[in-house]
């Protein structure tokens, strides 16, 4: 690149750098209020740029200007949210303010930014005032959606104007009146002996449930909660095992015949060493006990008691264990099958711990099928 094309080059990117600063580039796009805080922004670290005070004289009152209008036309408004509307130009008027009365530089450019104190104040309320109203009118539906939007329009209430009335109390009432309850019945299984570990995984999916938070609107109770806390639900979940096989066990052997030639097998005094052929039989078994469940999930609307949700999830848990044995000349043997035939058969763990383990990849299908089902209900 020769020198002058280098030359225009940099003062082609320090005029572009330039206008991005004082808020020039924004400015033309009709972006006032990004235009004006960068103006002052740069009037803050160059108290004396003469472009961001051009910019900042032009882009303030064309930002007032405009939001000004947008609260005209807000209040002339149908719109039931139209205070919303005005309260959020509001705020962008009052913000410009702060902006330029942090600025002493800005302030000779702008001595007197308007600010709306009352007006603000004045619409958070009627913003307020509407959202209580909606919310009302939608409890009275006396429906679950329409609680819970109801609930949504306390909360925005709450949020522009904290103490609006009884807005907390309204939110609470609406609160309880969307929440969907649900009875979670204790895990059934049919045997006695695995009691104690349907019992573990009973835990875990109390835990579980006892820690949901992903919808808010949705609770789960134990049979012992809902009847302590006297809970009409509206919904009960059955946990039961239909079936499970637990040890159900296979053994297999495989037989091979090992020979290893040019081995030392003796030595004469004449000869010297005598090499020959050794054989060896090398059984090798693999023994493989199957655990298998099927839990099922069936959740009932307590009120028709029809099946809104039934789901089959299976589980498998398998357990292996291989050992070796041989008959013959060990020297027919690598060190890898030599060391195999020292291993021993194995206990395999107890029925209940096999159960246990077969519970494991249910518990995982049963939280992701409840998550599934009610994240977004």
């Amino acid at each position: 690149m020769k020198a002058t094309s280098r030359l225009r080059y940099f003062i082609y990117l320090s005029i572009l750098i330039v206008g991005c600063t004082t808020g020039k580039n924004a400015l033309q796009k009709g972006d006032y209020d990004a235009s004006v805080t960068k103006a002052v922004n740069r009037l803050q670290n160059s108290p004396q740029n003469k472009e961001a005070m051009q910019v900042l004289a032009s882009a303030y009152q064309l930002s007032l200007a405009q939001h000004l209008r947008n609260i005209d036309e807000a209040k002339m408004s149908s719109d039931v949210l139209r205070w919303e509307s005005i309260l959020y130009d509001y705020q962008q008027i009052n913000q410009l303010s702060n902006e330029i009365n942090s600025s002493p530089s800005a302030l000779t450019v702008v001595p007197y930014p308007q600010k709306f104190v009352t007006e603000l104040n004045e619409s958070k309320f009627k913003a307020a005032e509407v959202r209580y109203a909606l919310g009302i009118n939608l409890l009275n539906e006396g429906d679950k959606l329409s609680a819970r939007k109801a609930y949504q329009n306390f909360e925005k209430a709450q949020y522009l104007y904290p103490n609006y009335k009884d807005t907390q109390q309204k939110m609470d009432q609406a609160y309880w009146a969307a929440v969907l309850k649900v009875v979670v019945q204790p895990v059934r299984v049919n045997s006695n002996y695995y009691e104690l570990s349907n019992q573990y995984f009973q835990q875990q999916v109390s835990e579980w449930m006892g820690n949901y938070q992903r919808n808010k609107f949705v609770i789960f109770y134990s049979e012992q909660q809902a009847n302590q806390q006297k809970i009409v639900p509206d919904q009960v979940m059955r946990l039961r095992f239909d079936d499970f096989v637990v040890g159900q066990t296979y053994v297999k052997e495989r037989v091979e015949k090992l020979k290893k030639d040019s081995v030392k097998i003796g030595e004469s005094r004449a000869d010297g060493p005598i090499y020959g052929t050794v054989k060896a039989t090398l059984s090798i078994f693999v023994k493989r006990i199957t655990s298998s469940g099927l839990l099922d999930m069936t959740v009932i609307d307590w009120n028709s008691q029809k099946i809104i949700r039934q789901r089959k999830l299976t589980g498998t848990y398998l357990w292996e264990d291989q050992w070796a044995s041989y008959k013959g000349d060990d020297r027919a043997l690598s060190k890898q099958q030599l060391a195999f035939t020292n291993k021993r058969e194995i206990m395999p763990p107890a029925p209940a711990a096999m159960f246990l383990a077969l519970t494991k990849p249910i518990y995982n299908q049963l939280v992701d099928e409840i998550s599934s089902f009610y994240n977004s209900y």
